[in-house]
């Protein structure tokens, strides 16, 4: 089984790598769903670890329908990626109605390659997914990430096994909520891969007495950083 960790950082990167995980997916700002990360920590991971790098390329968080000028942004931002050697994109685009924007995810797919792609958790949104499951098979998609579109990817294992039987060229990714102590379930169900974060929060520490209300309010904040000990358990669950 392949075991993706999604990584904030370069130091869950190092962690994930470490750790024994098979490909990370690389984004910024974890708490809000995850954003495209700056091309500076793009070229630091990719020069630092020497397993796959996959990166989302999402701009803003909210929601996927995107502006004209946010999607050149994200075509700008792919062709970004391919120079800087990593291996594949993560990114998705939909309608108001929340069904895939196929124009436009056809367009993505079509500048990322050769990198592989991966349509994202978007597709947790779309109101037909055995249908959406097709339409990215046409366009060419690699994979889809997605929790059987419930808050935990165990209590979306009916859709995933759904989703797993009815793909002809296409990896069902399942994803969210996935530990050590459940992983299990998908190993049993045959899926061959599983996204996961495996996160532990620090603390981080900042001046309270500087009289300015967002540093008041960071000082309250955690980081989030993957843990080497449950990416270990995790694989070792999956791969025994």
């Amino acid at each position: 089984m392949t075991i993706e960790i999604c990584c904030g950082n370069l130091e869950s990167a190092i962690n994930a790598e470490a750790a024994g995980a098979d490909r990370i997916e690389l984004c910024a700002e974890l708490a809000v769903g995850g954003i495209t990360p700056s091309y500076g920590l793009i070229a630091e991971v990719v020069k630092q670890i020497s397993i796959p790098v996959y990166v989302l390329i999402r701009p803003r968080s909210g929601d996927f329908t995107y502006s004209d000028a946010e999607f050149e942004a994200m075509k700008k931002d792919i062709q970004i990626c391919q120079k800087l050697g990593c291996s594949g994109i993560v990114s998705g685009i939909l309608l108001e109605n929340s069904e895939i924007d196929i124009p436009r995810t056809e367009e993505l797919i079509r500048a990322s390659k050769p990198l592989a792609f991966t349509f994202h958790r978007a597709f947790d949104w779309v109101p037909d997914p055995l249908q959406s499951l097709q339409h990215l098979e046409k366009m060419g998609a690699n994979r889809v990430l997605t929790s059987g579109q419930q808050p935990k990817a165990s209590q979306g294992l009916n859709l995933l096994k759904e989703l797993k039987n009815s793909a002809e060229s296409i990896t069902i990714l399942p994803g969210a909520g996935i530990t050590a102590e459940n992983a299990g379930l998908f190993k049993h169900a045959g899926f061959n891969e599983i996204h996961s974060t495996a996160t532990q929060f620090q603390s981080q520490i900042f001046n309270k007495n500087v009289p300015m209300n967002s540093l008041k309010h960071l000082a309250e904040e955690q980081r989030a950083v993957s843990n080497l000990q449950q990416i270990k358990a995790l694989i070792a669950s999956c791969k025994t």
